[in-house]
């Protein structure tokens, strides 16, 4: 199923039915997530199709005993009552059943939300930026909602159980007392099943559409509600902007429903009149044959009752067969999501101890960001010795940053090729290549959980582990002075009492979480760029003392974290234009890294 999905997304070739898979994926992740509801629901479908087959049997006997000549009233009570009592019983069972498993709607559609969220987080990197892997998961988003969830299909796949098993039942009665009344009931019944269809392949094929305007809408209602961005929003009077983006979006969703809903209208109307059609033809069939005797008033009510349990049950097939399809072609986006095919290819090459010391070579390495054709890095070689101090510098846009991604494998070279102790990364095991770096990048993202939450990540630890880390970083006293010591919140978003700390603060907190991974090789990538060169070049000097003997790896357009560093690479134009010691790259008079050096020392004296 993997390589369907794959084929699919590749050359957007689409199958002729999405149930097969649908079911395949769902079904037994269901099972697994509470097989008591595939258990109550086997029993409710028994329950469905054994309802109506009460009044079917009991019905002409009771009103048979109700217009004969001398009437026996036990026997009026016994087949009132016995229809009654089954009738309570069935039904009231049913209902219960059906309420007790709707409760399960919400805790599996939750569950595929927290599915595809978990989807995300493994995704390679490069797909957070890939505009069809942004639409899928969006598509997939929208296919919980619009499919129903896993009940819904659930739900549609039992019900047309339980129908199949009435038609037999209503069918056996008509087949012995009126069978050419199954043949209109029959053509009216495939004569509303392909209007249905035409429905809901309207709805199926603009789905698409609908997506994509959702994902706009829902991207500005977050810019609009993200308190990072209410200083802008406020500053320079965008409100009046984005609420004007808001309405457009708004405008394209009415312009859509009223497309949707003019094209499915006609057969709305035709719906009506083949319904109509039908129950009046199996009335006057009927009537005329119990006014020339053919069959009594107690089976005239009988074979009503069958031809309405016919009907409801044959349509009820049909259409449930349509809305598994139909829900199925939304979820279908959910499976195309969770089985998305590797942007990278990965090894199965196990990385030496982590305690081991490791050499990176970058040789004729070159790249640009997916469908841009801009080369960010040209032709970049070089070489990390494990224990090494390396400072990465350059201007805006030369191109550290992405060293540094291509490097911890965020992406994947165009061409030439990363070695890990003379072997090309691809080779290794992913997993085990991500665990050589802790990375503090420049945009560092802090969690709206706990301190201590936001050092572990998940990991059990004593406290005493926090604490030491939070004092090497010097927040130790920050931390105790919290409310609730480690165990405050960050941020607002959860609990009132949440702190947010100071630019500085929360740079130690992420230079905390780096080292407590405890990783051979660290970097930092310019996190402090909104501190003063002084306050940064601190910040550096600490951390370059607490990883030790590691091999480390500092990023900034500043040379104030240059001084303590083994070597220095001078990145500009996407290449390294020098590559030398501070000393060394001093005495090149016309060099770059002197002319940088010049421009920012009044900052350092």
């Amino acid at each position: 199923m993997a390589d369907t999905a794959s084929k699919e997304v590749k050359t957007g070739k689409k199958e002729k039915s999405k149930v097969m898979p649908v079911l395949k994926y769902f079904f037994p992740d269901a099972w697994r997530k509470s097989k008591a509801y595939f258990i109550l629901s086997a029993i409710n479908v028994l329950l469905m199709a054994a309802a109506p087959m009460a009044d079917i049997i009991f019905m002409p006997l009771l009103v048979d005993s109700l217009i004969a000549p001398e009437k026996d009233i036990r026997t009026i009570c016994l087949y009132g009552g016995l229809m009654v009592v089954s009738s309570i019983v069935l039904r009231a069972s049913n209902s219960a059943l059906t309420t007790h498993l709707e409760k399960y709607a919400d805790f599996f559609m939750n569950a595929t939300s927290v599915d595809i969220s978990g989807r995300c987080m493994e995704l390679d990197f490069a797909l957070t930026e890939n505009k069809e892997a942004l639409e899928q998961i969006k598509k997939a988003r929208d296919g919980i909602n619009y499919s129903g969830g896993v009940h819904n299909i659930a739900k549609a796949f039992f019900n047309t159980i339980a129908n199949s098993l009435k038609i037999f039942g209503a069918a056996a009665v008509m087949i012995t007392t009126a069978p050419l009344l199954l043949l209109p009931v029959g053509v009216l019944l495939v004569a509303s099943a392909v209007i249905n269809k035409k429905k809901n392949d309207i709805d199926v094929k603009e789905f698409s559409e609908l997506s994509g305007i959702n994902r706009i809408f829902g991207h500005i209602l977050w810019e609009m509600e993200d308190y990072r961005g209410g200083k802008d929003v406020r500053l320079y009077s965008a409100g009046g902007m984005m609420i004007e983006k808001a309405s457009q979006q708004i405008k394209r969703l009415n312009a859509y429903w009223e497309k949707i809903y003019s094209k499915k209208f006609p057969y709305i109307i035709m719906d009506s009149v083949i319904a109509a059609a039908r129950d009046f033809g199996t009335y006057l069939y009927l009537g005329i044959l119990a006014i020339i005797g053919k069959i009594t008033i107690g089976t005239f009510s009988q074979l009503v009752n069958a031809s309405g349990t016919l009907s409801n049950a044959l349509q009820g097939v049909i259409f449930g067969f349509q809305e598994v399809e139909k829900a199925s072609s939304y979820a279908y986006e959910i499976v195309k999501f969770m089985e998305y095919p590797p942007y990278m290819e990965k090894g199965d090459r196990k990385v030496q101890s982590l305690e081991k010391g490791h050499t990176i070579e970058f040789r004729n390495v070159s790249f640009s960001y997916p469908n841009t054709g801009v080369k960010v890095l040209d032709n970049v070689s070089i070489t990390l010795h494990s224990g090494e101090k390396l400072s990465v510098v350059g201007l805006n846009g030369a191109g550290k940053t992405t060293f540094i991604k291509l490097l911890c494998r965020l992406y994947d070279t165009d061409s030439g090729e990363i070695l890990l102790d003379g072997v090309n990364i691809k080779s290794y095991d992913y997993e085990e290549y991500m665990k050589l770096f802790a990375v503090v990048f420049q945009d560092f993202r802090l969690l709206a959980f706990s301190v201590d939450e936001n050092v572990l990540l998940g990991k059990e630890e004593p406290p005493d582990v926090v604490d030491s880390l939070l004092e090497k970083v010097g927040l130790d006293e920050k931390v105790k002075s919290l409310p609730k010591g480690r165990d405050t919140m960050m941020f607002k978003m959860f609990d009132k009492e949440g702190v947010e700390l100071s630019g500085g603060e929360q740079q130690k907190l992420a230079i905390a979480r780096a080292l407590y991974k405890d990783a051979p090789v660290v970097i930092l990538d310019e996190p402090t760029a909104a501190l003063d060169p002084v306050a940064e070049y601190e910040i550096y000097k600490q951390f370059d003392e607490l990883v030790g003997g590691k091999t480390a790896v500092y990023i900034s357009h500043r040379l104030s974290s240059c001084k303590f560093c083994d070597h220095i690479a001078v990145f500009s134009e996407g290449t390294i234009k020098e590559f030398g010691t501070h000393d060394e790259l001093l005495r090149k008079q016309d060099g770059l890294y002197a002319e940088m050096f010049k421009a920012q020392a009044q900052y350092y004296i």
